[in-house]
């Protein structure tokens, strides 16, 4: 079986259609400064496999007028406990609810997942988004 035909455009696109929770905030009373949140016990499901993706997921934000509630972040993340996502999609599709959220000056969303078969992978994605002209 040729490469191509195990992973489809559905597996690709797996979980982007899943209607996340929103994420509340609160009022920042001070400039310039960050916040780093981390879930040391992050879990979601390969879309591909159906077995479980463990990691450890941080996000480093700079708040411009909102911060993130963190008991309605933590609710949201346990969103993808049961879905089957890749991990690349995981990390930018929390990175793009962040920004939706609180608008931050900058943010920084790390998935750092644990071995599955020997292999383990680091996903990191910012904001503001690079410029490419390779999209």
């Amino acid at each position: 079986m040729a490469l191509s035909e195990r992973y489809t455009d559905e597996h690709a696109k797996a979980g982007l259609d899943f209607s996340f929770p929103a994420i509340e905030t609160w009022k920042n009373q001070f400039p310039g400064y960050e916040i780093l949140i981390d879930d040391p016990e992050f879990t979601s499901v390969c879309p591909k496999t159906g077995l479980p993706d463990f990691g450890v997921i941080t996000l480093r934000y700079m708040p411009r007028d909102l911060c993130l509630e963190l008991k309605s972040y933590k609710e949201y993340l346990f969103s993808y406990r049961h879905l089957g996502i890749f991990q690349e999609n995981v990390v930018n599709q929390l990175l793009d609810d962040v920004v939706k959220a609180c608008d931050p000056i900058w943010a920084v969303v790390k998935g750092d997942f644990r071995p599955r078969g020997g292999i383990s992978t680091t996903v990191e994605a910012r904001w503001p988004r690079p410029k490419t002209d390779q999209l």
